[in-house]
């Protein structure tokens, strides 16, 4: 298994103050009042630059840091028994990521960069200081904790739906959601991530990929050139991602 690379820190004039980031109304600012911002900043490794296809963390390793996405985009994975890996989520600017470990010594999943990505740094031990004297900290992990919670609940459900369309319907209606949450366009977006990916993530063949695709922008639903996607009929992708819960 390959271990995490050096995270390089970019320059001292691109790093921004927790409390003037565009990202503090999603990331752990957002319980916060200016004096306790402070001792936040005195804690956060700001702008570390991950290049794509680079580790941010390995499976099994020593938990030490969680990880704030500030540009870019992760995926996590785990390794099964097989030896096989599976895609567990995928992470946007704004999103934190290493919180399912909160509980353990070692990283439960592994973390790669979809593409170039900034991230900020918390150390753990750090973090747990803060939260015993910031009350609404400590709140607000507990409620990202509990957003991982069922953002897991939710991938079980998707990938217990009997239809391909289904699946990737609902994965598309996802992504606009967290565009939207980021004061981004919720029906034109770039995928941070590869079809083989998706697939992998999904419980499906890339072909199946590929082909729900083309259907979706035949049917007029969709318009993609590569990556680029545009949502052209949310409400009839809506009714296909949830005919299998309404069945």
């Amino acid at each position: 298994m390959n271990q995490p690379i050096h995270v390089r820190q970019a320059s001292a004039k691109s790093r921004t103050s927790c409390q003037y980031c565009s990202l503090s109304n999603l990331c752990l600012p957002l319980a916060l009042d200016s004096s306790e911002m402070n001792r936040l900043d005195d804690v956060v490794n700001r702008d570390h630059i991950i290049n794509r296809g680079e580790q941010v963390f390995t499976q099994n390793a020593p938990f030490r840091s969680c990880f704030a996405v500030k540009s870019g985009a992760i995926k996590t994975s785990v390794v099964t028994e097989s030896g096989e890996e599976q895609i567990t989520g995928f992470f946007m600017p704004g999103d934190l990521v290493g919180l399912d470990s909160m509980s353990d010594d070692t990283h439960a999943s592994s973390a790669k960069a979809l593409e170039r990505t900034s991230v900020c740094e918390i150390p753990v031990d750090q973090l747990e200081k803060l939260v015993h004297i910031m009350p609404g900290l400590q709140h607000h992990i507990l409620h990202l904790m509990s957003q991982e919670i069922r953002n897991s609940h939710q991938l079980s459900v998707l990938l217990s739906k009997n239809t391909a369309e289904e699946r990737i319907a609902a994965l598309l209606l996802s992504l606009s959601t967290r565009f939207y949450r980021r004061k981004l366009s919720p029906t034109h977006f770039n995928l941070p991530m590869a079809r083989n990916d998706i697939a992998n993530f999904l419980g499906l063949a890339v072909e199946t990929v590929s082909r729900v695709f083309t259907r979706f922008q035949n049917q007029g639903l969709i318009r993609a050139r590569g990556r680029d996607i545009e949502l052209v009929n949310i409400e009839a992708l809506q009714a296909m991602a949830l005919g299998n819960a309404q069945a």
